[in-house]
């Protein structure tokens, strides 16, 4: 037995030992690692300007949270922190919508009414943790994400449109009864990254590499 066979067996038992000793006691079901949240990379996207038809783009910090196999969208709209969690099932769907709209933009089969594209990549059942203020307590809410598409501007986008849902803190202090609805907007090469950062195998890979670099990538379509 060389070497790496050696190396790749010992890891093996390794893994195999912790999430045998870990399965009655953890509160995570889905754990990759018991390691804190991490960033994987960043990502310009685009959101709603307010008072106009436009949009404005937005950093997008894509962190991993290995103890629950989530990845959240964190940035900040307006002064709210916003965090919108992927579950691994959510984020597969993301990758098969994103590849499903390159097509349809290929193929010019894209159309202009949003009403008939908004969901017609489907939809995600979401986890969106927020905070009115940086300062403030944080929410909770477990939203709908519907995948499609939007003309912006004339520029057609990939488009998450997250649903308002009932917060689930139910804290009384700020009296706030549900999340706001807003969408993300996308290019392709935006979302080629997205596919990327989202990619299960490239998570697990940098729990080892904690020093992911930051993209350059086109802001806007031409159709």
């Amino acid at each position: 037995m060389n070497l790496r066979s050696v190396l790749y067996l010992c890891i093996a038992v390794l893994l195999g030992t912790s999430c045998a000793s870990n399965k009655a006691v953890s509160p995570y079901p889905t754990r990759i690692a018991d390691i804190e949240p991490f960033s994987v990379g960043t990502v310009n996207a685009s959101i709603d300007r307010a008072f106009s038809s436009g949009v404005k783009e937005v950093k997008v910090d894509v962190v991993f949270y290995p103890r629950t196999n989530e990845v959240a969208l964190e940035f900040v709209y307006g002064v709210s922190p916003y965090k919108q969690f992927w579950d691994q099932a959510g984020r597969q769907q993301f990758v098969q919508a994103i590849n499903r709209y390159k097509d349809d933009f290929a193929n010019r089969n894209l159309s202009p009414k949003y009403s008939r594209t908004r969901t017609v990549y489907g939809k995600v059942k979401g986890n969106f943790h927020w905070k009115p203020i940086p300062a403030s307590l944080t929410y909770k809410s477990f939203p709908v994400y519907e995948l499609g598409y939007r003309f912006k501007d004339k520029a057609p986008y990939f488009s998450v449109v997250q649903r308002s849902a009932s917060e689930e803190t139910k804290n009384q202090k700020d009296r706030i009864k549900e999340s706001t609805q807003y969408s993300l907007y996308f290019t392709r090469a935006q979302g080629d990254e997205m596919i990327r950062l989202f990619d299960q195998a490239l998570l697990v890979v940098s729990l080892g590499d904690l020093s992911a670099p930051v993209v350059s990538i086109p802001d806007r379509d031409t159709y």
